[in-house]
């Protein structure tokens, strides 16, 4: 049998690796206790990463894991997606069996498997694109997840550098989100073959710095260690010229060492090309012949077509194979198929075959596989004809194969992968007469379908190339119908790059569906949700109606669901949060009753927003944990589960745990959301970091959003919430000028939201940036407060949370104080009793102000509010302690008023000097006693406390 031989050029010994060994075990040990999730292991081709890892796994299972095994291969990049997952899955049901597999799914998520694997049946239809490649990625965590239920489990995939797009997405998915314990996710890769434009260094770095992962680089052998690999190979040790001469050459790579022993009789070759292929030349000719048929066939070749490819018989195939086994340079692998040792020894091959016959044994594997798609693993046929049939050069059947492989890709949500097959489909289109004919599609219906892979892979610049070509194809009074579909597809790409200008497309593209169509319905739907967001309820509400009608004409429940949210999202800016909620309700009951979970999804996510306005954060939570729930079931943690993550984080962040939000916003942000939910997320963050004075923390958020650079925005919530964070960045950093600049530019806008708590909370901010900004801005702070109280004027109020932020506003401080402690929401709270105990201090009430100070210093310290805390501190030193309280301007002397005045405005000491009259040593000694009296160690530090403690109006 040819499973039975064994090469005699590798070590028997298993020579330096005992360290990274060790290393690998103590990731498994950890692993089981849930603090590692994934090795990235790295290391030259050559290098001994494989050796390692069997090892490692051989370890592991008899400890007693569960060890799967998975490889990526070059084809991978021509179509191949997932190869590695597809392995997995078909090791569990080769050695559990279907049923038992199926049994750690959950109900009905084996079908989304099929796609994977056509063992699990016929694959679900799912007209929610965007959301079930998340689906997919869902399951399998899951399935990793039970399986380490019954103990601990290795999944190793090999050669990541050669993975698939949908492959690394699934591998940074699942390192991220592995939150089992008993799972190690092994993975190796080629560390010389990452060029600076490899697709693999991004996800490298990314995980790199994801908790629980850890890197581990496979350096070459010493010179000792290449002696002891020798010895073992030889039986017997090496002389100390040849084990120099074989280090030098090798250069302390494994393989090479052993190639080099192997040609140990003549002269050592010039090149390692050279050196890996004399192995190959020793062997007999027709070995020879039968290795570069199988170097075309790719990583790994089955008997039966390696056979036919070739010619040959079975046994004239095994006595061909039989040197090459003994030689170590072919395996044998599972299901009677082949590999090469390396695959350094296939590409040495394989780069000795003339042109010509390259492209001849490339049309024989075409052919034969064409005959028969069984020689071939189940889901693999289109993909290796698409690859034959090109390197073959027969473009007719090139184009053919390329269509039916990316068709394959997009129904397997491997749209990345589907996107370079469309695109040699378009290529080929002009030298293949009758192209359309020969594939049922004209040459626009390929751009629109690469267009749909580029959008559900978010690759929106190269969608707009294929939207602008298909546009350009179409003439919109012939097909208006298309013509529609594209320009929301563009319009949606417009909005995930942040660009301007997306009404125009929807309004457009509803003027050419004017009938009583889904391409209008669909139209109605995106247009009325863009409306609301930029603000402009009245025209979307219109919108809403006639698309509700119309889906209820068409039998659309679907899009009856999504208008129903639209237009909740309407009553939501008009200060309902009632009935919003109801609406959302309405619109759950439709995704039950279609058992659509995008739908279910999105209306609570929707809900726990509308229970935080009416101010039931602890119902909003309890909502958010059911949401999370029906997130896993349906599949959709990723996509919709992160939209509902970030408002539990803001209900969390509302009621004043602020560790568990920002722990949600990292859990959230580490599923890789959308830009916009990204975008919600870090506003949480910014929100918890402003108010523990991170200023540093904040001002990259804030970089990052656009804030600071003022990048147009065109959802009046985004807007709304990244005005009062940038308002707060200038006034935490004691620059109430430039915060009023902001205030100013977007009350003249009216661009803030009219939906009422984001709409208070900022008015809120600004009444109190006005009455600290009075003395020194006095013109422009009017100006400020004036449009503020006419914004007032036109905000509703749609709770409790939105009146406490009208109470703060007015200046009816105690009202807002007690407001906020029926909300159990402590910051605004403590903030609220600050203000009152200013207004307190004002009228000498010194008692009062004592009081609501006592009150508000323990809820600040609570929350690590350092900014509010040292204000509540530094008011108690300035009324004695418990002694008469001071007026505001008697903290520091007259003098200490003066100098502080001009340290705000950024004097020297020296410019401070002449324009008192006073030497520099006394301004020095000023500055001393002010920065001792504010409790600061900087002159920054000062001007940010004296505007917040209002010193510089008095």
């Amino acid at each position: 049998m040819l499973d039975d031989m064994l090469g005699r050029t590798v070590s028997p010994v298993f020579v330096g690796r005992e360290t990274e060994l060790t290393n690998l075990a103590e990731a498994y040990d950890e692993s089981r206790r849930g603090e590692t999730t994934a090795v990235l292991l790295g290391g030259e081709a050559g290098v001994g990463k494989t050796r390692l890892v069997s090892r490692f796994v051989e370890q592991a299972a008899r400890s007693g894991a569960q060890v799967l095994v998975g490889g990526c291969v070059e084809l991978s990049t021509e179509g191949l997606a997932y190869a590695p997952f597809t392995a997995v899955l078909r090791q569990l049901v080769r050695e559990r069996g279907r049923d038992e597999v199926v049994s750690l799914l959950p109900e009905g998520a084996s079908r989304d498997l099929a796609r994977l694997l056509p063992e699990f049946g016929e694959p679900t239809f799912d007209n929610e694109t965007e959301t079930s490649r998340a689906r997919l990625f869902e399951q399998f965590l899951t399935l990793l997840e039970r399986l380490a239920e019954s103990g601990p489990t290795v999944l190793v995939i090999e050669d990541i550098h050669w993975a698939d797009r949908s492959s690394r997405d699934l591998i940074a998915f699942l390192s991220r989100n592995l939150g089992a314990a008993q799972v190690l996710i092994l993975l190796t890769y080629r560390s010389d073959d990452l060029h600076r434009q490899h697709p693999l260094r991004p996800v490298l770095a990314e995980l790199s710095r994801v908790n629980g992962v850890v890197r581990l680089d496979l350096p070459r052998l010493s010179r000792d260690e290449v002696a002891q690999q020798m010895a073992g190979i030889l039986g017997s040790n090496p002389g100390y010229s040849r084990v120099e001469k074989v280090y030098q050459r090798s250069e302390g790579i494994p393989l090479f060492v052993e190639a080099l022993l192997d040609d140990c009789d003549g002269e050592f070759p010039d090149s390692m090309q050279d050196l890996i292929l004399s192995t190959v030349e020793r062997l007999p000719e027709e070995t020879q012949r039968v290795l570069r048929l199988a170097s075309a066939g790719g990583a790994k070749v089955g008997h039966t077509l390696l056979a036919r490819v070739g010619g040959l018989s079975d046994v004239e195939l095994e006595s061909a194979l039989r040197p090459a086994i003994a030689g170590n340079v072919l395996q044998v692998a599972d299901s009677r198929s082949y590999v090469f040792r390396h695959a350094l020894i296939r590409e040495a091959v394989q780069q000795e075959l003339l042109p010509g016959e390259h492209q001849r044994l490339h049309a024989r594997y075409a052919e034969e596989v064409s005959h028969d798609r069984d020689l071939v693993p189940p889901g693999r046929a289109a993909v290796e004809l698409a690859h034959h049939w090109y390197g073959a050069r027969n473009d007719e059947y090139a184009l053919l194969s390329a269509w039916e492989a990316a068709l394959g890709c997009i129904k397997g949500f491997a749209y990345a992968e589907a996107i370079p097959l469309l695109e040699r489909v378009l290529m080929l289109w002009d030298k293949v007469a009758d192209a359309g004919d020969r594939i049922g599609a004209d040459h626009t219906y390929v751009l629109e379908k690469a267009a749909l892979a580029a959008a559900n892979c978010a690759e929106p610049d190269r969608g707009v190339k294929f939207v602008k070509a298909a546009l350009a194809e179409l003439d919109e009074d012939t097909q208006p119908d298309r013509v529609a579909k594209l320009l929301v597809r563009w319009a949606v790409f417009k909005i995930a790059k942040a660009k301007m200008g997306v009404v125009e497309d929807f309004r457009r593209a509803l003027a050419l569906v004017p009938g009583p169509t889904h391409s209008r319905l669909e139209v109605l739907m995106r247009l009325s949700q863009h409306l609301m967001l930029r603000g402009e309820v009245e025209e979307a509400s219109a919108l809403c109606e006639e698309g509700l009608e119309l889906a209820k004409e068409l039998g659309d429940e679907y899009y009856e669901g999504e208008l129903e949210m639209n237009m909740a999202l309407g009553h939501s800016l008009a200060g309902g949060a009632a009935a919003q909620y109801a609406t959302n309700l309405r619109a759950r009951e439709i995704g039950e009753r279609i058992n659509s979970g995008r739908l279910i999804l999105r209306a609570i996510g929707n809900n726990i927003d509308s229970l935080n306005e009416m101010g039931r954060s602890e119902d909003a939570l309890a909502l958010s944990d059911e949401g999370e729930q029906l997130a896993k079931k349906y599949g959709l943690v990723r996509n919709t589960g992160g939209f509902i993550l970030n408002n539990r984080a803001e209900a969390l962040e509302h009621l004043g745990r602020w560790d568990e939000a920002l722990e949600t916003t990292r859990r959230s942000l580490a599923l890789g959301p959308t830009v916009r939910t990204r975008f919600h997320l870090l506003r949480v963050q910014a929100d918890i970091a402003l108010n523990r004075g991170e200023i540093e923390h904040v001002e990259g958020i804030l970089s990052e959003l656009g804030v600071l650079s003022e990048r147009p925005e065109d959802f009046v919530q985004d807007i709304t919430s990244s005005t009062r964070l940038h308002i707060g960045w200038h006034l935490v950093k004691g620059e109430p000028q430039a915060a009023l600049d902001v205030a100013h530019r977007i009350l003249s806008a009216r661009g803030q939201s009219s939906k009422p708590t984001l709409g208070w909370r900022l008015l809120a901010l600004i009444g109190y940036l006005c009455c600290q900004a009075e003395a020194e801005h006095p013109e422009l702070s009017a100006h400020v407060l004036q449009h503020a109280d006419e914004a007032a004027a036109t905000l509703r109020i749609s709770g409790a949370p939105s009146e406490a932020y009208r109470l703060t506003y007015s200046r009816d401080f105690d009202a807002a104080a007690t407001a906020w402690e029926q909300l159990r929401r402590p910051y605004p709270q403590a903030k609220a009793l600050l203000f009152a105990a200013h207004e307190a201090a004002k009228a000498d009430d010194r008692e009062g102000a004592t009081a609501r100070l006592e009150l508000a210093a323990p809820l600040a310290a609570a929350l690590r509010a350092t900014p509010l805390l040292e204000d509540i501190e530094v008011l108690s030193r300035r009324m004695g302690g418990g002694t008469a309280a001071r007026p505001l301007g008697e903290l520091l002397t007259p003098r200490e008023l003066e100098v502080l005045r001009l340290v705000a405005t950024g004097r020297s000491n020296r410019d401070i000097a002449a324009e008192l009259f006073i030497s520099a040593k006394t301004v020095s000694v000023h500055v001393s006693n002010i920065l001792a009296k504010l409790d600061v160690s900087s002159r920054g530090e000062a001007t940010a406390a004296a505007h917040r403690l209002s010193l510089l109006t008095h």
